[in-house]
This record gives C-alpha cells, sequence and structure tokens, in this order.
C-alpha cells in the first residue's frame, strides 16, 4: 500500500497553523460584586482577559470579555457572555478593588525606542477614568514589574492605597568627558546646582547589574512602592533587608503594613523563572515603625501568600529543598493572631494507589479561598492529568474536585465567595471557560459545572495515557519500583496503522497531519511523588533517555505504527533528550527538531542563569562558591548528548533563541558545527530577538512551518 501523504504543499501546513493561531488563550479572570435585581434575582459579572496571536500584526494581542453568572446563592441557574470581545491595549496589569467599585490598572504607552515608553497607574470608576499619575515622569522608582515573579498591585483594605513593585530607581551616570552647555542668561543658583557633582555619577555607565535571568533581564533591584491614590503621593518602603529582594507583596490585616516573600540575592542572583527552588521567606514590614519581621523558615523556599477573607490567616507554598528546580510543595498556614505555622499539606514522597500525589504549582491563584475562611482551592499536576482540590485547612484533608470526570487539564483561575472559574483542556480540546460553585464541605465532588465559553473540539483525535514500568536493568537502585507514564494522540481513522509515522515529545496539531503523536512523562517529572523528581538529579542523559526509548518501543509494538518513520521534537530539557536519543538509537529516528537544546552541560555551566541545574543534574550538591573539579566536568561531559556525536546520523533542524539565558545559543552551535564537521544532515534557524521560549509570533509562527517541512523532507511520502 502507498505510505499515507502527510502533506500536500506547504499551504496546508500554513492553514492548520492559521487556525491554530485564531484558538485564544486564556490569561487571567476576576468576579465583579454581587449584583441583586429588583426582581430579587443575584448575578455576578465575569471579566476575562486572553491572549491571541495576530499574524497579520505579528504579534500576540490581548483582549478582555464580560459574562454574567446568575445564581440562587449554591448554584449557577444561567450564565453566558455580555458583549463581544475588546482588545486591551497596553496593559500590563489590573486589578479589582476589595468592594468591586474600583479597578487599578498599570498601562504601558509611548514609543517602543529605548526610554520612550511611560508607564501609567490608573484608577477606573465606573464609567469613567478616576485617576491617572505618570509614574515615570515621577521618577520615584524605575520600571514596574509586571512579571508573575516578583510582580503584583494590591489595594489597601481600605481602597485608599495601592500597593506594587518596581525596579529600583537608579543614579544617573555619564562619561568623564561629558560636558554640558551653560545657559548664559541662568542665575547664579542654577548655575550652581547644574554644576553640582551629585547631579550624575562620572564613569558608572558601565556598571554590571545583575539581573534574575530568563524574562527578567531588566529587573535587579525591586522595591516595595505604595501609592497614596488621593493625594498621588508614591512611597518607596523602608525596612525591607538588604540581603532579599521583595515580591509578590500584599496589604497585612489592618492595612498596618505589608507582607512579603523575599529572595536571597547574595553572593549572587540566579534564574528565577521556572525554579520555584530559590531561597526565600516571608515577611513583614510595619509601615509606621519601618520593623521587619520573619513570618517563616528563611532555609527554604516559599510561594504566592494569599490571605484569608477573615483576614485571619495566611496560607502559601513552600519547597522544602533547594536541589530541584520543580518539586512537590508544602501547603503551610500562618495564624496572623497566635503566630504559630503549621503543614496543612506535607510533601507527597510517592503516591499510593489513585490517592493524592502532592502539589506541583508554582503559584497559588489569587483568589484561592473557600467564603468561610477554611478552606483552599487550587489546581495540580497529578500523573498525566491536571486536577482541581480543595484543601480543608483545619484538618488538612485533601479532596478532588474534578476526579471521576473526563482525564484532561483543569486550572483554577479564581473563586470567590464560593463562586469558581476554571479552565478545562485535553489534547483534542482547546480550553473551555467554566463557572461552579465550591460544594459545602464533604460534597466537593459534586460540582455541577456550567460553561461559558465553548470550544470546538480538534475533530478525528484520539488520545489516551498509557502507564509504563521501566524493565529491571532500567530501575533505579535508589528511588526502585517508580512508573511513569506517557500521552498518545493518534489520527481518527488512518486507512492503515502501519503507514501512519510517529513523532516523539510534539504539539497535538501534528496529528492533523497524519501523524501519531506521543508525549512522555518519564520518570523525574511533576505529578509522581517527590520520590520520582528526586530520582533524576544524577541520572540524567541516561533514565530520562531510556524512559522515553522504552516507551517508543512500547508503543511502535502494540499499535504497529510505522517504525521505519520515527521522529523527535524537542525544546529545552526535551532538546536535551532529543539530541541524546539519536545518538543513543540512531537507527530509531529518520528526523529530529531540537528547539535550544542543553548539549553540553559542562561548557554550559559558565553562561547558564541557572548554573546549579549543571551541577545538581549532574549528581554534585551545588553551592555558590563551587569551582569544579576535574571529575565533576568529566561527569558533566558523560552525561551530555555532545558524548554521543560519533553515532550521529539522524537529520536535525536547530532552532535557537539569541536572546536565550537559560540554555544560551551557543550550546546549539557547539552541536551545529560537530555535526557538520562530520557531514550530517543539519540546519539551523537563529532568531536574534528570541529568548527560550521561542514563543514571539513571528518566531513561533516561522520555527512551526519549518519544523512540519522538515519531518515531511525526511519522514518522505
Amino acid at each position: 500500500m502507498e505510505r499515507q501523504v502527510l502533506l500536500s504543499e506547504p499551504e496546508e501546513a500554513a492553514a492548520l497553523y492559521r487556525g491554530l493561531s485564531r484558538q485564544p488563550a486564556l490569561s487571567a479572570a476576576c468576579l465583579g460584586p454581587e449584583v441583586t435585581t429588583q426582581y430579587g434575582g443575584q448575578y455576578r459579572t465575569v471579566h476575562t482577559e486572553w491572549t491571541q496571536r495576530d499574524l497579520e500584526r505579528m504579534e500576540n494581542i490581548r483582549f478582555c470579555r464580560q459574562y454574567l453568572v446568575f445564581h440562587d446563592g449554591d448554584s449557577v441557574v444561567f450564565a453566558g457572555p455580555a458583549g463581544n470581545s475588546v482588545e486591551t491595549r497596553g496593559e500590563l496589569l489590573s486589578r479589582e478593588s476589595p468592594s468591586g467599585t474600583m479597578k487599578a490598572v498599570l498601562r504601558k504607552a509611548g514609543g517602543t525606542g529605548p526610554g520612550e515608553e511611560k508607564q501609567f497607574l490608573e484608577v477606573w470608576e465606573k464609567n469613567r477614568k478616576l485617576k491617572s499619575f505618570n509614574l515615570s515622569a515621577l521618577e520615584k522608582h524605575g520600571p514596574v514589574y509586571e512579571d508573575d515573579c516578583f510582580g503584583c498591585l494590591s489595594w489597601s483594605h481600605s481602597e485608599t492605597h495601592l500597593l506594587y513593585v518596581a525596579e529600583k530607581k537608579r543614579p544617573k551616570a555619564e562619561s568623564f568627558f561629558q560636558t554640558k552647555a551653560l545657559d548664559v542668561s541662568a542665575s547664579d543658583d542654577e548655575i550652581a546646582r547644574l554644576k553640582k557633582p551629585d547631579q550624575a555619577i562620572k564613569g558608572d555607565q558601565f556598571v554590571f547589574y545583575e539581573d534574575w535571568g530568563e524574562n527578567m533581564v531588566s529587573k535587579s533591584i525591586p522595591v516595595l512602592c505604595v501609592l497614596d491614590v488621593e493625594s498621588g503621593n508614591i512611597s518607596v518602603l523602608e525596612g525591607v533587608p538588604e540581603n532579599v529582594s521583595p515580591g509578590q507583596a500584599f496589604w497585612a490585616p489592618g492595612d498596618a503594613g505589608v507582607v512579603f516573600v523575599g529572595w536571597w540575592h547574595e553572593p549572587f542572583r540566579l534564574g528565577i523563572r521556572f525554579c520555584t527552588n530559590r531561597r526565600s521567606a516571608l515577611y513583614y514590614v510595619d509601615l509606621i515603625g519601618g520593623k521587619c519581621e520573619l513570618l517563616s523558615d528563611d532555609s527554604l523556599a516559599v510561594s504566592s501568600p494569599r490571605l484569608s477573607p477573615d483576614q485571619c490567616r495566611i496560607v502559601y507554598l513552600q519547597y522544602p529543598s533547594l536541589i530541584p528546580h520543580h518539586q512537590c510543595s508544602q501547603l503551610c498556614l500562618y495564624d496572623w493572631y497566635t503566630k504559630v505555622t503549621s503543614v496543612v499539606v506535607d510533601v507527597v514522597p510517592r503516591q499510593l494507589g489513585e490517592n493524592f500525589s502532592g502539589i506541583y504549582c508554582s503559584l497559588l491563584p489569587l483568589g484561592c479561598w473557600s467564603a468561610d475562611s477554611q478552606r483552599v482551592v487550587f489546581d495540580s499536576a497529578q500523573r498525566s492529568r491536571q486536577d482541581l482540590f480543595a484543601v480543608d485547612t483545619q484538618v488538612g484533608t485533601v479532596t478532588s474536585l474534578t476526579a471521576g470526570g473526563s482525564g484532561g487539564s483543569w486550572k483554577l483561575l479564581t473563586i470567590d465567595q464560593d463562586l469558581m472559574v476554571a479552565q478545562f483542556s485535553t489534547p483534542s480540546l482547546p480550553p473551555t471557560l467554566k463557572v461552579g460553585f465550591l460544594p459545602s464541605a464533604g460534597k466537593e465532588q459534586s460540582v455541577l459545572w456550567v460553561s461559558l465559553e465553548e470550544a470546538e473540539p480538534i475533530p478525528d483525535i484520539h488520545w489516551g495515557i498509557r502507564v509504563l514500568q521501566p524493565p529491571p536493568e532500567q530501575e533505579n537502585v535508589q528511588y526502585a519500583g517508580l512508573d511513569f507514564e506517557a500521552i498518545l494522540l493518534q489520527p481518527g481513522s488512518p486507512p492503515d496503522k502501519t503507514q501512519v509515522p510517529m513523532v516523539v515529545m510534539p504539539h497535538a496539531m501534528l496529528c492533523k497531519m497524519g501523524f501519531a503523536v506521543l508525549l512522555v512523562n518519564y520518570r523525574g517529572s511533576t505529578g509522581f511523588g517527590q520520590d520520582s523528581i528526586l530520582s533524576l538529579p544524577g541520572n540524567v542523559g541516561h533514565q530520562d533517555v531510556k524512559d522515553v526509548q522504552f516507551a517508543v518501543e512500547q508503543v511502535l509494538q502494540e499499535e504497529h505504527f510505522d517504525a521505519s518513520h520515527v521522529a523527535l521534537m524537542g525544546g529545552s530539557h526535551g532538546g536535551f533528550i532529543s539530541c541524546h536519543l539519536i545518538g543513543q538509537y540512531p537507527e530509531t529516528y529518520r528526523a529530529c527538531v531540537a528547539r535550544n537544546p542543553v548539549i553540553n552541560i559542562a561548557s554550559m555551566l559558565g553562561s547558564t542563569d541557572i548554573p546549579d541545574w549543571c551541577v545538581v543534574e549532574a549528581g554534585f550538591p551545588f553551592s555558590s562558591d563551587c569551582l569544579p573539579d576535574l571529575s565533576v566536568w568529566a561527569e558533566m561531559l558523560d552525561k551530555s548528548p555532545i558524548r554521543y556525536i560519533p553515532q550521529v546520523k539522524t537529520p536535525l533542524l536547530l532552532m535557537l533563541g539569541q536572546e536565550d539565558r537559560r540554555v544560551p545559543f551557543k550550546q546549539g552551535m557547539e552541536y551545529y558545527r560537530a555535526l557538520k564537521t562530520r557531514n550530517v544532515p543539519v540546519r539551523l534557524l537563529l532568531y536574534p530577538k528570541s529568548t527560550h521560549a521561542l514563543s514571539e509570533v513571528e518566531v513561533e509562527s516561522d520555527s512551526f512551518m519549518n519544523a512540519v517541512l522538515w519531518l515531511r523532507t525526511h519522514l518522505g511520502s
């Protein structure tokens, strides 16, 4: 039988990508205040924010849409959209006031050149803009942080002040040879002021400011700032310890002070994006006396403190290990009045049966408390699913709100007055927006979800999750008995399965092009217990690679796909595994696409924003003053794909971001040169302004098309 033709023309792939680009992504949601109609009915507005690729403008656009949710107090009666979507330009952050009567918006405006962009903090009330403050002109601080690591925009409980995080104002610097023309008509006092040496520091133009790594390049020294909404006065808070950088701040009960997370930045800053293991602690700074108080253990890592509605308790995530970047966390509770801290949910070493496998999230939703301040709701990976959970903070019981339903991925956007706003998706269903009330304690599994926005399922894609047990010779001796999973997607009704090629670790859209798609959650992935995560450091390039290869062989054997036409796609650690596979198993793979892959752990150590990853994954303890010896270098090299270069013969497409701080592009360049020397087919795409994710619209669209055409070329038709 003639092989199934994957793509007839590049235009077909372009059309599929255009369809994909029209699928918006939900980024945030908040609930408006309760409204009672003249007939006694109750409703709330749901304000949602979305992003979507615009291929004509080659940018990600943001838009908002409102929905109405009518309810009877504990169940949704009717829900639906209120009007069409509206694009929101320049919004960086927004936050409703506690009463819902006002809204604060951080907005950027002006040109795109250096120094041309300005930031404004606006306060909106009903149908008007009440206040607008030009933060750039006030020069109290540098740019405001809008990221989800440090950034925040918090109303005081009295709704008179706004709290946010910004870059500390830097002293002006100039050349030793800078000269200024003096105005001859100026007074003696003005001339004296112009001549003051403290106006600008000579010779400091090129002083290096450390930053917080990938996607945080302009962020170095964050400060807490408070805006008095009435007077417009801005004050930079004193009292934050000099050895920490503050963020994720909110107003303490009574507005007498501010609670924040402080991250250690001595002796130097490490990349913080997607790194939950950065040493940090919870602090309280008193606004009257300026005294700062430590609220948590300061030898661990913490994240996302959230104050209960009754303003009595703070719940937060705590990461007990500073070693792995992603890990199982504890849920801790700090009682504001007794000052007692308790662990509500502990780390789960290993999942037992269908039981809860632990908390795996870097941030709790801003709204996560039940109305009675007793339960906390969050989403977390559970093996290859993502579920919603409610935790009783009094007794520590964890109950799934979504178990037993169709498998997939749930994400909690917010909960307020027990009304939850959530997102649900599967590999064949784009995100759908849902609302539902949190049932009373003990009845959590009876949530009645109502869809606000239905998404069109992607037709002709079948998917399922497979549980895999590594063969005895691949067991991890220290962490024996661990299993892992793989998600298999395949075309709905292929004419002949033996003619279906398979791609490992890629995008579900490839199913629409005739590929079977395999995504492997190897041992070391989140969602399977802390033991699984701890089993990987010291075993990269071996355990993860063998797990993926074992999954590939099992699926090919069971599904009878075309074993002579298997390809790989992967980025970052997935790229690391892909490049290992084409070196360790060169006969298995006909084509490979790698995005910003780790190639040589040893050479990456001195240039990445996460040098600790290089040391830890090689199996050694990291300290800021460690100087690797020959044995450490040798082990790093031994665990790197570069070691297997002589065996590689699979055609490789490399995609590199020149501004990548996580896996610097010289990693891929090293591999490219080694393959070119050995006449292995290799193509390199270098995106000059792109970072680690390669997520800019122009870059993502180009890389998608090139990847598809590479697979078509080398898998044939």
